[in-house]
């Protein structure tokens, strides 16, 4: 659910009817106590209710998993436990129809699914809250929200990771110079320069098993973070939501919040930098300067005054939307960073960068996953570039196979460049020939890409079956 351009209004003091008369002087009660509470309740409440808007189809799954566990436990009736269900299975045909909001008078997502539960099945809803504090709530909500987009992200990496393996197998005799300092150093290709990336980018999506078991651990029953006299069955609530296992130690959830996010935006950063590194190099390596790559016009934008532009914005925005996110991670360092043990108000103000930081890398893979494919190569361009400097270590190691000592060869390839001796350009045959190292642009061994590739989609497979199971079932759409 998009929530760019929403507000919430909110009152910070009490409304006032035009009358002809002037206002009686207000009392000490209302000076001193209604419009503080009024601001106390803006301040604190802050935007909490824009964010939780995301998190309501969750809360409503997370109690109908937490009904589940109070009746293993036998803290509720058959009766009652039938009319929770019932009613919670409305609320999320109403939310899924986009009709269920948190009002003005709702202080959070949590409050709001509870004032319609009370409303609809009267003392029933009233113990839905019974072994739990809102921390726990919450903690639920967010993993659960998080197993789901984290499977999308993990999905549309995945997309861009084949995207690029099928780049270089389609290109991979396609020559042009590598450089290191920006400055022209050896051969290289576009298959080779692709092949990289895909790499860097699918280790990234590999380290989702630590963080997914993290994020794959109940909450429910901690409470506010020192459990709850009463005997609840932990294991029924987290079977029926689909966790893998618990939180053990009840203080572990609320010592884990921001670490759990902190965690999740370091894996996203490491996907976002891969994204940017492909990018910059698609904004340089595109210009005329050096176009080697190619944009399509419906991957490039115009400008207001030069007809002639083809402007790479969306890759520039994807390098932006990358830095933007090392901000949003580094919020979520500083807000746990220097918190003792326990619940503090200071984890409301992890959803922002959350959220946004989720939202940020999902965008720029969805679009990184639709540009590369598209992008064409320009391969005379990128042999011309090749000729003069960049093979001159060829040079020294076609003296270094003939048989003489590398430093030699080195030393004296050196000294023939000084006195400006060009030496003759192999073939691009031949220069992909020389390179058929494990690795190299001969030998990019894209079919142990391609099985990588498999073996992510087969994790996210497996891991979307379970979660949308146990959601579903849940939901009262299986049996």
């Amino acid at each position: 659910m998009s929530l760019r351009g929403k507000s919430v209004r909110r009152s910070v003091g009490p409304s006032v009817r035009p009358s002809a008369r002037p206002p009686a002087r207000p009392s000490t009660l209302w000076t001193q106590a209604a419009l503080p509470d009024a601001l106390m309740m803006a301040y604190t409440v802050g935007e909490d209710r824009l964010w939780d808007a995301r998190l309501i189809r969750w809360d409503i799954l997370g109690s109908l998993g937490h009904i589940e566990g109070l009746r293993a436990s036998q803290l509720l009736t058959d009766r009652d436990h039938a009319a929770l269900r019932r009613a919670l299975r409305a609320a999320l045909a109403t939310a899924g129809r986009g009709r269920f909001t948190i009002g003005a008078a709702h202080e959070d997502v949590h409050s709001a699914v509870e004032d319609w539960l009370t409303r609809e099945v009267g003392e029933a809803g009233a113990r839905v809250h019974t072994g739990r504090s809102r921390n726990d709530q919450v903690a639920c909500d967010l993993r659960l929200y998080l197993k789901d987009t984290l499977l999308e992200l993990h999905g549309a990496g995945t997309r861009l990771a084949a995207g690029l393996v099928d780049f270089a197998a389609r290109h991979r005799t396609a020559l042009w110079p590598g450089y290191t300092h920006q400055r022209r150093a050896m051969p290289s290709s576009a298959g080779l320069w692709a092949a990289g990336l895909a790499e860097t980018l699918i280790t990234a999506l590999e380290a989702v098993g630590p963080l997914w078991a993290r994020v794959d651990r109940s909450p429910l029953g901690t409470a506010a973070g020192y459990g709850v006299p009463l005997p609840l069955r932990r294991e029924a609530a987290m079977r029926a939501l689909g966790f893998a296992s618990l939180d053990q130690a009840v203080t572990t959830t609320q010592l884990s919040r921001g670490q759990l996010e902190t965690a999740v935006l370091a894996w996203c950063v490491d996907l976002a930098h891969a994204a940017s590194r492909c990018a910059a190099d698609v904004v340089l390596l595109s210009s005329e300067e050096f176009g080697f790559l190619v944009l399509p016009p419906e991957l490039a934008t115009g400008s207001s005054i030069m007809p002639q532009k083809q402007n790479p914005d969306l890759f520039e925005l994807t390098r932006a939307r990358a830095a933007a996110l090392d901000g949003d991670l580094a919020a979520v360092l500083q807000l746990k960073g220097k918190l003792t043990s326990g619940y503090h108000r200071d984890f409301q103000l992890l959803k922002e960068p959350l959220f946004r930081g989720l939202d940020r890398t999902g965008e720029m893979l969805v679009m990184m996953a639709h540009a590369v494919p598209r992008l064409a190569v320009d391969r005379e361009r990128g042999m011309a570039a090749l000729r003069g400097d960049a093979l001159v270590t060829d040079e020294v190691m076609r003296r270094v196979e003939a048989g003489q000592p590398f430093r030699s060869a080195y030393r004296a390839v050196a000294a023939e460049v000084k006195e400006g001796v060009i030496f003759l350009v192999p073939s691009a045959a031949d220069l992909v020939r020389r390179r058929r190292s494990t690795g190299g642009l001969g030998n990019l061994g894209l079919p142990g890409f391609r099985g990588r590739v498999a073996a992510l989609r087969r994790w996210e497979r497996r891991e979307r079956t379970r979660f949308d199971r146990a959601m579903a079932h849940l939901a009262g759409r299986t049996r």
